[in-house]
């Protein structure tokens, strides 16, 4: 790539705009998702009495399966949240970086 393309790109006020948006709105999820495993983990660390318990007293399965799987379909809900406003928001912004340095 040429480094005068390179420089209009880094210059352009939606690309700035995208890299601050886009960095802000994945340190969101990323500390989202931290703050829920971490909070799991800590939980099996510190009580695991309250994640071991049966459900009920006819089952052998812990309450702890059910809030690992929550754990994991949370992380597929960000992810599909991510994608949502890539494809949309983001995506926006990278065709108008687009128009702007080819129009110049």
């Amino acid at each position: 790539m040429d480094k005068e393309v390179v420089e209009r790109v880094k210059n352009d006020p939606n690309f700035k705009r995208l890299v601050s948006e886009r960095s802000k709105f994945a340190w969101r999820l990323t500390i989202a998702i931290l703050v829920v495993y971490f909070t799991f983990i800590l939980t099996i660390a510190f009580s695991p009495g309250s994640l071991g318990a049966p459900m009920s007293e006819d089952t052998v399965t812990s309450i702890g399966i059910p809030v690992g799987i929550a754990i994991i379909i949370f992380a597929f809900i960000l992810t599909g949240i991510y994608v949502r406003r890539a494809n949309s928001e983001f995506d926006d912004l990278t065709a108008k970086i687009k128009e702007n340095v080819r129009g110049r």
